[in-house]
């Protein structure tokens, strides 16, 4: 496994994080996600990401157990806020309020005094971000957090909270953007803004909803079991990739991972690495062996030629408009997923 900096800042982070938005669902059960983040253990990661909405708040809980007697100065455990966890009116956003009670039932849930990483999950127009940048100030100097992020917000609100972060004097290191070969909306605004802050970026989707992994074939004949077929990560959801084109050109890459020795899963997710700014890519998985095999494309160089094959393949399908910012997947706007 490799390592790097997250942005500016002294954290380090592996190169491959384990999210469990999609590991802990109803269908699949706590006996996966303790197999899973095994398996990333022995892989080397020490990143896990996840949020206090995902599975309505049984994620954080799933993952605290599933690293109970782990050296937990040995990881970075990543958690957001924004997303309704209760049935209040106050219990969502970015308010004061909501800022301070959500880190303390985050911690609680996920069974320690910190997290090396909060962030916000999405950006809260009803709310002054003055106010914001503030609560996460309180939650950074009551120890409660290490560092503070944000997750798909654009250049412009990126911009404004890092000022407000360095005058409050506290640690904005990291966006954490829907970013693939197939998304590729954070490229000209949002990147550029966060390299020039010294913000990194933890990557989510790097596998486009799994289509970048070649399971689904032109003709909608969707593998058993896949999100395609889901009653909780149904078809929706991967938008405007379950198409004939989109998926004809990810099968013609076959060819270049073969030829690299590389599943075509590696290939996507070595294409993500490489890419400016990016520091780490965020994979979730149904299985253990999906992290084992995906957490080798940490070790993966891609050269300029691979690079600009993969490029010219997917470039004719693939999204790019910066003002899809906030968007989870081509049709789908449900900021609820990432």
């Amino acid at each position: 496994m490799d390592f790097r900096h997250l942005g500016r800042s002294g954290l380090i982070v592996s190169r491959i994080a384990y999210g469990n938005w999609l590991t802990h669902d109803a269908s699949r059960g706590e006996e996966t996600e303790r197999a899973c983040v095994r398996a990333a253990l022995d892989a080397g990661i020490t990143t896990f990401d996840t949020a206090d909405v995902y599975a309505d708040t049984r994620a954080e809980e799933s993952l605290g157990r599933a690293l109970k007697g782990v050296r937990r100065e040995g990881l970075e455990i990543c958690t957001k806020v924004f997303a309704p966890a209760g049935p209040g009116r106050n219990d969502l956003g970015l308010s004061r309020k909501h800022i301070r009670e959500s880190i303390d039932n985050s911690l609680r849930r996920l069974g320690t005094d910190h997290v090396d990483l909060y962030q916000a999950h999405r950006f809260d127009p009803s709310t002054p971000l003055e106010e914001t940048m503030e609560a996460f100030a309180d939650v950074v100097h009551a120890g409660k957090a290490h560092y503070i992020g944000v997750s798909e917000w654009t250049a412009e609100q990126i911009r404004r909270g890092a000022a407000l972060a360095r005058e409050l004097r506290i640690p904005l290191i990291s966006s954490q953007p829907q970013y693939s070969a197939l998304w590729r909306v954070p490229e000209a605004e949002v990147i550029p803004a966060c390299q020039e802050l010294g913000i990194g970026q933890l990557v989510w989707s790097p596998l486009a909803q799994g289509v970048l992994t070649g399971k689904y074939e032109p003709g909608g004949r969707w593998p058993e079991g896949s999100r395609a077929t889901s009653e909780n990560d149904g078809s929706e959801l991967l938008g405007g990739w379950l198409k004939d084109d989109v998926l004809r050109r990810v099968a013609g890459l076959r060819p270049v991972a073969d030829g690299l020795g590389l599943t075509l899963a590696q290939l996507a997710l070595a294409w993500v690495l490489a890419r400016p700014g990016v520091v780490t890519a965020v994979i979730g998985a149904s299985r253990p062996e999906q992290i084992t095999d995906n957490a080798k494309a940490a070790d993966v160089t891609l050269d300029e030629e691979t690079v600009a094959r993969i490029d010219a393949a997917l470039a004719p399908v693939a999204t790019t408009d910066p003002a899809e910012t906030a968007k989870s997947s081509p049709g789908s706007p449900d900021w609820r997923l990432a």
